[in-house]
């Protein structure tokens, strides 16, 4: 099997050259398994057209199922799933060239609506690497699935104080000595699989600090009224701005609602700083009504 060495090579010495080695996962129970874990995860993945779901669409879609214990251990694979989809228009350059597909490969394709669905519904949580995007494209095009329980392995793992660098995909996966084809659905449906699966110092696995943090409500802050020369310091504190309502946002656990309030109070809804509303607006939010 081909391997991808980067820098120089160990037997010289030099023993900061890595080996990267491609990811292969195969379907079945996932070797120090002694048991089947009682619950079933699904990682889902999509390619589009374009970023806009009102007009673009899904082009390739891939699933695939894992079942895990309480703490987070991966116990079992299934088989992967993967579909395309004929938008009925032209690709543009742009996204073929990202996604390596052409429109000759999504001729009469389809995905297995049914099936796909089916999938989806009867996984206890379901997984994207960047759930914000992945959500709203699977349930626009598959409403049944509307509602699941999500998670997002960029957003809730601490991949910094797990010793990564980094959030995008294919280097972190880099980070664990592995590669695969980038910009597939499959391929980043097993890379996410195989992040999941990763200890940390503590023994614990990314997954268990994932179902940690999804089982913990939150709230959207919105930062109704706040006056424009405040952005620089709402930015700094990872507010993001939303185009759409024309406002600064951002996401906390509820252990730091209390702390982000008084912030708030002290750095946007202080007498002295010109804002239009008495105070922000808050939105909980649980793991079925996150990253809608």
């Amino acid at each position: 099997m081909t391997e991808l060495a980067i820098g120089r090579d160990h037997a010289a010495g030099d023993d900061s050259a890595r080996v990267l080695k491609p990811l292969v996962l195969p379907p079945g129970p996932l070797a120090g398994a002694t048991i089947s874990g009682q619950f079933t995860g699904i990682v889902v993945d999509v390619e589009t057209t374009g970023l806009d779901p009102d007009h673009d669409c899904i082009i390739e879609l891939a699933l695939r199922r894992f079942r895990y214990t309480d703490d987070g251990l991966i116990t079992d694979l299934g088989q992967p799933y993967s579909w395309l989809e004929d938008p009925g228009k032209s690709l543009s350059p742009e996204i073929s060239q990202l996604t390596k597909l052409n429109d000759a490969d999504l001729v009469g394709q389809r995905i297995d609506e049914k099936l796909a669905t089916e999938l989806l519904t009867d996984a206890n949580l379901v997984i994207a690497h960047h759930a914000r995007f992945d959500r709203k494209w699977v349930e626009s095009r598959l409403p049944g699935a509307a509602g699941r329980d999500w998670a997002c392995s960029m957003e809730q793992i601490d991949w910094p104080q797990l010793g990564f660098d980094g959030r995008k995909l294919g280097y972190l996966l880099m980070q664990m000595d592995h590669y695969h084809a980038g910009h597939r659905a499959s391929a980043d449906v097993d890379a996410v699989v195989q992040l999941l699966r990763y200890r940390g110092p503590d023994g614990r696995t990314a997954l268990a600090q994932l179902l940690e943090t999804t089982a913990e409500p939150s709230w959207i802050i919105q930062a109704y009224g706040a006056h424009f020369n405040t952005k620089d310091r709402l930015k700094a504190r990872k507010y993001r701005w939303d185009p759409d309502l024309k406002l600064w946002w951002r996401e906390v656990p509820d252990r730091d609602r209390a702390a982000e309030e008084w912030w708030l109070a002290s750095n946007v809804y202080s007498p002295d700083q010109q804002h239009t509303s008495l105070g922000p607006r808050l939105i909980e939010v649980s793991a079925s009504t996150r990253f809608l």
